[in-house]
């Protein structure tokens, strides 16, 4: 299991569980999640969660109030009575997800899709019944017990552009959502669903005609809809006739909303271009910031209230370090938007640059408390260093550190810049042996990521405690770098068996990083 999932939940998973029954099913099940698990964990992953996926939709407010809507109209007919909320993720990729306590998005690229009203609770609906029904819980609970074992559950990482910033146990919601559903989690889904769609009073027939539209998708290949909707909810033939048999049963009939769905969304549709520029304008940001600046100017005439349209023109900007233009631009972002990271991340990283310090430190925390990230961290723990802060400068070096990539990496080199002068034996390790001749040796090993000199090694007797009395200091020749060891012999002889050899101890009490 990844670790930062293992940790988050481990708290919860130690609570005892028992027998319960499906609310939504009626069958007798074993819980080991509690519904309280549940609860906390939709609660506290939300937020998170959109944040990776590229927060909430703001530029249409009225077509979050109308999604919000159909959810409630549904959630109102569940078989559970939760604390269901709904968004609109701002990402064309297809997607719709649902996090336990009912804690739903979908992603403003499905909407798109759809053809009606009917079709929009259909796709509400299946996400209802994955929470109403415990499906992410018992995935959970599949995959991290057995035989009263924690075991690895196999969850993969996010593959949103943003999936890969966020630190621990912020990213567990990103984990639990792309787990794959079993296929009978997913049938669940989709006839449960139905009967919520008939309660509510919309025609279930548009299951099976949305059903069908996904097959067929699938079928083409869409690269956009592979890493969306069908990575998590598969479509197959058997979903297509199984729901056809249930909208048998239910009877056709009921609201469909063809009208009433392509008016709500006609002013998404008209903005579409506007995304394809942005989308066309942030795979253009590295290698032409300018044609990517010309692109965010597009997208900002048909669309300027669109937040993400300013932060690429900030990105824009930025990259051509012109870094007031950039400022301005990302004001205008967090004006239409502050409730999304990446606009302070950034507009703190450009203050960063202009040279003014409080607003970078304040812009950066704001960012860390929407998603903690890896680039946050480190920059802010840059600041607290060249402010005169060590301490601080080494909490958010250690929390970057443990992200990995790039950051990560320059993180770990600022961390032992800044920790090996004080505690050089956290990343030089020591061993003892001797030689033939009873000589006394000690084998030092470079266990960072960076190359040192000037090594210092006590070696001594050791007390009961452990610590070395009567040491002696031995120098490391020449330079270690990263997974190299050396081996050493002291001035330290008559150590002629093992029983002597325990008796000493070793450490590394001085080394430099090489600059």
């Amino acid at each position: 299991m990844n670790r930062s999932l293992l940790l988050f939940l481990l708290p919860f998973l130690l609570l005892p569980g028992g027998c319960a029954t499906n609310p939504v099913t009626g069958e007798n099940e074993l819980a080991l999640v509690p519904e309280s698990t549940e609860l906390e964990i939709g609660r506290e992953q939300y937020v998170p969660t959109r944040q990776m996926q590229g927060g909430d939709y703001k530029a249409r407010p009225e077509l979050t109030r109308y999604v919000q809507q159909v959810g409630q109209r549904l959630a109102a007919v569940s078989d559970r009575k939760l604390p269901y909320e709904f968004v609109i993720v701002n990402d064309s990729t297809p997607n719709a997800w649902a996090l336990p306590g009912g804690k739903i998005a979908i992603n403003r690229g499905l909407l798109l899709e759809l053809k009606n009203e009917a079709e929009l609770a259909a796709v509400l609906g299946h996400e209802i019944v994955h929470a109403a029904a415990r499906h992410t819980a018992k995935g959970m609970e599949r995959g991290m017990v057995l035989q009263g074992a924690l075991i690895g559950a196999g969850i993969a990482a996010g593959e949103s552009e943003y999936g890969g910033l966020a630190l621990g146990a912020a990213a567990v919601g990103a984990k639990l959502i792309n787990q794959r559903y079993s296929r009978g989690a997913e049938l669940e889904s989709d006839h449960y669903g139905m009967v919520y769609m008939k309660r509510a009073g919309y025609d279930p027939s548009a299951a099976v005609g949305l059903q069908e539209t996904f097959v067929r998708l699938s079928e083409g290949q869409d690269q956009n809809w592979l890493s969306g909707l069908f990575a998590s909810h598969p479509p197959s033939q058997e979903r297509v006739e199984k729901n056809r048999q249930m909208a048998a049963r239910l009877g056709t009939g009921g609201r469909l909303g063809e009208k009433e769905y392509p008016q709500k969304i006609a002013g998404l549709r008209r903005d579409q271009k506007a995304y394809g520029y942005y989308e066309k304008g942030r795979k253009q940001l590295e290698r032409s910031p300018e044609k990517a600046l010309a692109l965010a100017g597009l997208a900002i005439e048909i669309q300027p209230k669109e937040a993400l349209f300013w932060g690429l023109k900030g990105d824009a900007l930025a990259a051509r370090k012109r870094y007031k233009e950039a400022r301005k631009a990302y004001d205008r972002a967090v004006a239409l938007d502050d409730g999304f990271f990446r606009h302070y991340l950034k507009r703190g990283q450009v203050a960063e640059k202009l040279g003014d310090k409080a607003a970078a430190r304040r812009d950066l925390k704001r960012s860390m408390e929407l998603l903690p990230t890896a680039d946050a961290s480190y920059d802010l723990g840059l600041i607290a260093r060249n402010s005169g802060n060590p301490q601080e400068a080494l909490g958010y070096f250690r929390q970057a550190a443990g992200a990995g990539g790039t950051t990560g990496k320059a993180a770990s080199r600022e961390l032992m810049q800044l920790d090996l002068p004080r505690n050089p034996e956290r990343y030089l390790e020591t061993d003892l042996g001797r030689d033939r001749y009873g000589n006394l040796l000690v084998l030092v090993r470079n266990g960072s990521s960076a190359a040192v000199k000037d090594i210092v090694v006590q070696v001594g007797r050791r007390d009961a405690a452990g610590r070395i009395y009567r040491g002696i200091e031995e120098r490391v020749p020449g330079v270690l770098r990263p997974g190299q060891q050396v081996q050493i012999r002291t001035r330290i002889n008559g150590v002629r068996n093992d029983r002597r050899l325990g008796k000493y101890a070793a450490r590394v009490i001085k080394a430099k990083l090489i600059k």
